[in-house]
């Protein structure tokens, strides 16, 4: 009997799937990143028989090496977060160190960085995160195959093992959940630079850095190199880095990256680059050179499909080569899903984590469940971190007929009062409430400062509960502390219409 699963409301037999069919799994997946690993643990909690297949492990990716974990774990989020914690403390651009001295701590003028420490205690710790990853399956019951996975057909998988060996299994599902991959731009000399994968894992700290592109890895990269003493050159094509967030808030980033020395180039694209003795040399769309060590390439992320033999069972794909999905993650083929970055819809980790769990429980669980992509918390891991959740400013005005009001808040942390530094832009803290007039209804918050991913989790919570202004205001604060802001910001900043103009100042 085939499993019954519900769509729309109604209970129905799996399409595609033949009446007395034998199968060797109930689900196969392809791709043991966040998503993958998920969908298979909770997929065996319901009762499914899982197989799952991932490339053999290394931390820098190819179309032939992965590993248990994803991109996320072993060269994406975790390492990088690490990275970001080490270049904290940075002495170049007042960082913990400094910071400890004005907390009565005596330390010795010279401070001596070892990276190839810290690159050994990261790589220890994915190493760690890729075992537990691969005992969370053997302890859900499903069976881990490494190799490259690609489909046969709408009920097959053939799994390529590191000898060449070819083994084909059948199953009632297929998931696909193999992310995607960092790109780089088609210009001479960009076998010079590097991606994320390799930046994460460079040998050798470099001295002198550019770094293309304007999103969050850039973004947090430079951070990181310029914490720990590199002189950072980051160039990106628009006027404002990280496209797609809140406008006010993109100009505060900018000018905490500028505030600790990290060179912008807006409206600035590179042509060329050339090996030389001294170095990389860098050349820009505006006749501009500099000298680098490394060159790294942000410049974006594509999905990774193309060995999948998609297109040959019939599996739709955009003109990016994301898999093109319904509402429940499911592909053209009735039988072959997709979640996480290979499907192009919001990629981020937490939200494959989702799609994944959604999928689970809709097809071996009888609960029909939808992602939710509204009011999802995101942070850009820069020093100091930004972190919204809901509409930036000007989705909302796109969005809403009415007016908005806008509050806004910038202070010095208390962390910072010792430091007599509190004239530095770079240091303050910003805050920021969208609140529709009509409702009182919160639309959207972001901060850029210490702990803001920490506290905006918690916003997260309230925006999900659909809160008002009003019960912002009655929440009383901890004190002291900056999260208490976000409770305390009474006096409208300004009002805007739905015209994005602004209306009064109150």
């Amino acid at each position: 009997m085939a499993r019954k699963m519900l769509i729309d409301g109604e209970a129905e037999l799996v399409p595609g799937v033949e009446q007395g069919m034998n199968f060797d799994f109930d689900l196969f997946i392809i791709g043991a990143g966040s998503g993958g690993v998920r969908a298979a643990r909770f997929s065996s909690n319901y009762g499914a028989k899982v197989g799952i297949c991932e490339l053999p492990f290394h931390t820098i990716s190819s179309e032939t090496i992965g590993g248990v974990g994803g991109t996320c774990v072993i060269r994406g989020c975790v390492p990088k977060k690490i990275l970001v914690y080490g270049a904290s403390y940075g002495a170049s651009y007042g960082g913990e160190l400094e910071d400890a001295r004005n907390y009565g701590w005596e330390l010795s003028e010279k401070v001596d960085f070892n990276w190839k420490k810290l690159l050994q205690k990261k790589t220890d710790e994915i190493n760690r995160l890729n075992g537990i990853y691969k005992r969370l399956l053997s302890n859900a019951g499903a069976k881990l195959f490494e190799g490259e996975g690609k489909i046969v057909g709408p009920n097959e998988v053939e799994v390529t093992q590191l000898d060449g060996t070819k083994l084909s299994y059948s199953a009632k599902h297929i998931l696909i959940a193999t992310g995607s991959r960092a790109q780089r731009p088609n210009i001479p000399g960009q076998e010079l630079g590097i991606t994320s994968d390799e930046a994460l894992s460079i040998e050798d700290l470099p001295k002198r850095v550019v770094i293309l592109g304007g999103g969050y890895i850039a973004v947090e990269f430079a951070s990181i190199w310029r914490g720990m003493g590199s002189e950072v050159h980051l160039v990106f094509r628009k006027e404002l880095l990280l496209r797609g967030f809140d406008d006010e808030m993109r100009t505060v980033v900018a000018r905490n990256l500028e505030g600790r020395g990290i060179n912008l180039h807006p409206r600035t694209n590179l042509t060329q680059l050339i090996r030389t003795e001294n170095g990389i040399k860098v050349i820009t769309d505006h006749g501009e050179e500099l000298i680098a060590d490394v060159v790294l390439f942000a410049t974006g992320r594509a999905p990774n499909s193309k060995r999948l033999n998609l297109e040959a069972v019939g599996v739709e794909l955009d003109k990016a080569g994301a898999i093109k999905v319904d509402e429940y993650s499911r592909t053209s083929i009735p039988t072959i899903w997709a979640v996480g970055d290979v499907t192009n819809r919001m990629n981020l980790t937490p939200v494959a984590l989702m799609e994944a769990s959604c999928f689970a429980k809709t097809v071996f669980n009888g609960q029909t469940s939808k992602p939710d992509y509204s009011n999802i918390a995101c942070a850009v891991f820069s020093i100091p971190p930004l972190s919204v959740v809901g509409l930036s400013e000007e989705e909302a005005i796109e969005q809403t007929k009415g007016d908005l009001l806008i509050f806004t808040s910038s202070f010095n942390p208390m962390k910072n009062t010792t430091k007599g530094r509190q004239e530095k832009t770079e240091r303050k803290t910003v805050m920021k409430l969208i609140v529709e007039a009509e409702t009182d209804k919160v639309l959207g918050a972001s901060m850029c400062g210490p702990d803001a991913p920490e506290i905006i989790q918690g916003i997260a919570i309230a925006l999900k509960c659909g809160a008002t202004k009003a019960q912002f205001d009655s929440t009383v604060g901890i004190y002291p502390s900056a999260s208490e802001e976000f409770v305390t910001m009474r006096t409208v900043t300004r009002t805007v219409t739905g015209n994005g103009k602004p209306k009064t100042n109150l």
